[in-house]
């Protein structure tokens, strides 16, 4: 506060920081020590900044009821939260309640019931709340002169801004309540247990990294020896590799192939007994821009809406065209979840829409991404697609379109080509991949593979 009527003295007289200290929960000289620092800064400031009748700190240190606390809420213009540590601290949560009022309030105050509300919060980045609220201002509280701009940016934003960040919020906590959370809770406690009882436990990973994972029974750790023995063995191979997650890490932020990855992939394309295939969500200029060395590689787009065989073969479609109207109807429900979660994007591919939170905070973003889901579900009911949630995406594709189509499609081409293949490896790392997984795996007991071929379905990164 000091800070701010510094920095812009244009607030002098005008603005007052209503400082409710709660009563110390322990004694001794730390809290003594505070209590006298916090009275000095107070009678400092008044003492430099007040003048008759305005006093800048009013420093409120004796035990308040809720209802008195709620009374200062309701008429704050702005709520400021500075905790240098702290669990799920409330009181945002109350203020933006307190803000909303209600009819007998509106009376009271003499506002109109209609009149839109507004509130203004800045907060700390070390409080538990602070990522469910993505219209507050963020500070880090040790940083005091960006606190003291904080306050300012608060004070001096426009009303229509102030209104449309309390709406965002109120939706938020009003419809986020402790049966929400308990449900919710409950729910993953439920989903997690379902199983545990016929899983086994692998160890994974090295030092630090080590975790142990509880996987279902029909997982196996991949045996190198055993995969390059099946390798050399075998005459005609079909390989399938996913890409995102799987031939790039996912946090990388240059998503592009590595030369390395390049090079491996076009050594195994060498091979002519090889058939090499990448299957991937991304867009199909994409993915032709970047494996533009690779002449042999076959490339699936679009989760297998577009594929082909070799460089310089055509684009061909796995289904027909698809109708793509509904992209006016997904299209604005994605806009207001990028909108209200920070660091998400939307990525309009020619047959899908996809709605990416890897930049956003994790926790924030997936409890977003469900709500998105159950959103998109339901009003794109009645069209043609399916909605699905991916490693930090939420998609809409149209129905029908699959990884399992891109295998299907590759195994009957050899098949036609009397080459089926004796040897399948698959690697993939999200949901999407289990359809190339199902595909390969009934694919053993018909014709469409040799007799006696080995088959690899394999997930890697953080899926178990």
């Amino acid at each position: 506060m000091e800070q701010l009527l510094m920095q812009h003295p244009e607030w002098q007289g005008k603005i007052v920081l209503v400082q409710i200290a709660n009563p110390a929960r322990g004694k001794g000289k730390d809290v003594k020590e505070v209590q006298a620092e916090t009275n000095a800064a107070v009678k400092r400031i008044n003492k430099t900044f007040g003048k008759p009748g305005y006093d800048p700190v009013v420093l409120i240190d004796a035990p308040l009821k809720f209802y008195e606390k709620v009374a200062y809420y309701v008429v704050a213009e702005c709520c400021l939260v500075t905790a240098v540590r702290d669990g799920m601290n409330l009181i945002p949560y109350e203020y933006i309640i307190s803000r909303q009022g209600n009819d007998r309030l509106n009376k009271l105050l003499g506002q109109e019931p209609s009149a839109p509300k507004k509130s203004m919060l800045v907060i700390s980045e070390f409080i538990g709340c602070s990522p469910s609220l993505s219209g507050a201002i963020r500070v880090n509280p040790w940083n005091i002169e960006s606190v003291a701009d904080a306050m300012d940016s608060a004070l001096e934003m426009a009303e229509p801004e102030k209104q449309l960040r309390h709406e965002k919020h109120y939706r938020y906590v009003s419809t986020h309540d402790v049966g929400y959370w308990a449900r919710s809770f409950l729910q993953d406690l439920e989903r997690t247990c379902r199983d545990h009882s016929k899983r086994r436990c692998w160890g994974i990973g090295f030092g630090l990294s080590f975790r142990v994972v509880a996987l279902d029974p029909n997982f196996k750790k991949l045996s190198l020896e055993r995969i390059v023995s099946a390798y050399k063995r075998s005459t005609t191979r079909a390989i399938l590799l996913d890409y995102d997650g799987t031939l790039m890490p996912q946090a990388s932020i240059d998503k592009s192939p590595s030369s390395k990855s390049i090079d491996i992939i076009n050594s195994l394309c060498r091979d002519k007994n090889n058939m090499v295939f990448l299957v991937s969500a991304r867009s199909r200029n994409t993915v032709a821009e970047w494996f533009s060395e690779c002449e042999k590689l076959g490339l699936a787009a679009e989760h297998g809406y577009f594929l082909r065989l070799t460089r310089d073969a055509e684009w061909e479609t796995c289904v027909p065209v698809a109708d793509i109207t509904w992209k006016q109807i997904a299209e604005p429900v994605m806009q207001l979840y990028t909108e209200t979660t920070d660091g998400s994007t939307i990525e309009d591919k020619e047959t899908s829409l996809v709605w990416c939170y890897e930049d956003a905070d994790p926790d924030f973003g997936s409890c977003q991404a469900k709500e998105l889901l159950d959103h998109l579900e339901s009003v794109l009911a009645n069209e043609p697609v399916t909605v699905k949630s991916g490693q930090s995406i939420v998609e809409v594709k149209p129905q029908g379109v699959s990884k399992g189509l891109v295998a299907k499609h590759l195994l009957s081409i050899m098949q036609e080509n009397e080459t089926s293949p004796d040897f399948v490896l698959c690697i993939g790392d999200d949901r999407s991949d289990e359809d190339m997984f199902e595909v390969i795996v009934t694919s053993m007991a018909g014709p469409s593979l040799a007799q006696n071929a080995e088959v690899f379905a394999c997930t890697v990164g953080r899926k178990p």
